[in-house]
């Protein structure tokens, strides 16, 4: 009897590990992955997003006098969602410092921090817009970060083209300083330009086709020197976009020497071929997912 018992204990299959409570609150907080996950990180851009906007609300003279006291008292009920959620992460994470000093648990922090400074310093709380830099965990919950290896052509493009930008940027400042000083000895301080500092900034402002309209030239020259400075502006503005565009091509031609036949060897494919335009066969693109072709 007792080696029948013995057998049935060793033939029994073995109890599934049930996770803990602190397991199960880092599988909904962090895994985006499972359906509770997904729906926790939801709910938390939502409450973001409310949370925001009930602080610009609150900043509108018209709707704090009449809903001033709601708007403060749904802030601090996000205020106290935020800590716990806050709380919650550090508790559950496997690596709590790692977490905390890292993009999302500085930006979660960041979120939190200036309410609590706004108890003993007053106006600090509109620094609370930063947690909008939270609705970044989208990139997550959605996986769009396939989608970053797109911007990372623009963002290469943009550092290839920084060099001819910084000349672009110096010689700009020439210009503006040659009609700044040109308009301070035009017009004079009786029109507005008192200095040459503040007339390099009517120049800038007129280069770029602001036009804020605060000062603006009396004297027939001055007029007529800021029309060439309205005319050298819109003849300048279309410089850094050539620059960006020309290395943007060449960032996106390099990309597509990239991606390679093997069969054939021919390159110079699109980012999201996965099979060569020549022999058919399967092409070296680390960006496809051949599994789904």
């Amino acid at each position: 009897m007792s080696d029948s018992k013995t057998i049935l204990m060793n033939t029994a299959k073995p109890r599934p590990h049930q996770p803990s409570l602190k397991e199960r609150i880092y599988i909904i907080i962090f895994g985006t992955d499972t359906p509770a996950g997904k729906l926790f990180d939801l709910l938390l851009i939502y409450a973001i997003v409310l949370s925001v906007i009930a602080l610009m609300m609150d900043s509108v003279v018209a709707l704090n006098k009449q809903w001033g006291m709601a708007f403060h008292y749904a802030e601090w009920v996000f205020i106290a969602l935020f800590t716990a959620e806050y709380i919650a992460r550090i508790y559950c994470s496997p690596s709590r410092w790692s977490y905390v000093r890292s993009f999302y648990g500085v930006i979660d922090l960041l979120s939190i921090l200036p309410a609590y400074i706004g108890l003993l310093l007053p106006g600090t709380n509109y620094l609370l817009m930063l947690r909008l830099f939270r609705i970044l965990r989208v990139f997550r919950v959605l996986k769009l970060m396939r989608y970053l290896a797109e911007a990372n052509v623009l963002v290469r493009a943009l550092v290839q083209a920084r060099r001819k930008m910084f000349v672009f940027f110096i010689v700009v400042l020439v210009f503006a300083t040659i009609f700044g000083s040109i308009m301070f000895l035009v017009e004079g301080s009786e029109n507005g330009f008192t200095s040459i500092p503040r007339s390099i900034y009517w120049t800038i402002v007129t280069i770029t086709t602001v036009g804020y309209g605060d000062i603006t030239p009396q004297t027939t020259l001055g007029q007529i020197v800021a029309s060439a400075a309205m005319l050298t502006g819109y003849s300048i503005i279309v410089v850094p976009t050539g620059i960006v565009t020309a290395e943007l091509s060449q960032e996106i031609q390099r990309e597509r020497t990239l991606i390679s036949c093997p069969n054939c060897g021919k390159s110079g494919h699109d980012h999201d071929a996965a099979y060569c335009k020549k022999c058919g066969g399967a092409v070296d693109n680390p960006l496809v997912d051949k599994s789904k072709s």
